[in-house]
């Protein structure tokens, strides 16, 4: 019986090993799904505040428009008195504050800096407006950094989640919001 079970031990042997095997294979495949699953849950709650934060800028941004063609100073067929524009920026200031905190959390050190200069220049836009500035160079020359600085936030965002190069986000001239190309 002895001389049996020894002519059988390397069949033995290699199934606990082939058996050995395939667990590690398996655990191991299982850990590197988990990684890229959760990598792949990262970058799309990344992209998430990147789009969160932008869409709270263009709400601001959308609003001065219409509370800068009150002033005279944009092409903006929609005016919005001041008195009605103060909630609406209220609002949204409060939006971009939440929107900034999910950025801070989850976004790379490149796309919060080209945030924070986007963001920089809204504040500026929002200053001139709540002035009650009336000087429509000087708002189509922030119109023009505000621009800029938006398209530095979207390459920045792109390259952090991999996209491809995007539209500059510019309206044709005559055509659209009826802003003259602004956006």
């Amino acid at each position: 019986m002895g001389g049996a079970f020894v002519e059988q031990l390397p069949a033995l042997t290699g199934v606990v090993i082939g058996a050995l095997g395939s667990y590690l294979a398996v655990m191991r495949g299982d850990r590197a799904r988990f990684r890229r699953e959760q990598a792949a849950r990262w970058e799309e709650r990344r992209l998430t505040a990147y789009s969160d934060f932008a869409r709270s800028l263009k709400v601001s941004v959308s609003v001065m428009f219409r509370a800068a063609a009150h002033l005279g100073n944009d092409a903006n067929p929609h005016p919005l008195p001041p008195d009605e524009a103060a909630p609406r920026l209220s609002d949204a200031a409060e939006s971009r504050d939440l929107a900034w905190e999910a950025l801070l959390l989850l976004g790379a050190p490149e796309v919060v800096e080209t945030a924070r200069g986007w963001a920089g220049t809204v504040a500026g836009m929002e200053r001139f407006v709540r002035d009650g500035t009336r000087d429509p160079a000087a708002w189509t020359a922030l119109l023009a950094e505000q621009r800029a600085a938006r398209e530095r936030y979207y390459t920045a965002a792109r390259h952090d989640v991999a996209l491809a190069p995007g539209h500059p986000g510019r309206w044709g001239r005559g055509r659209g919001r009826g802003r003259g190309g602004r956006d």
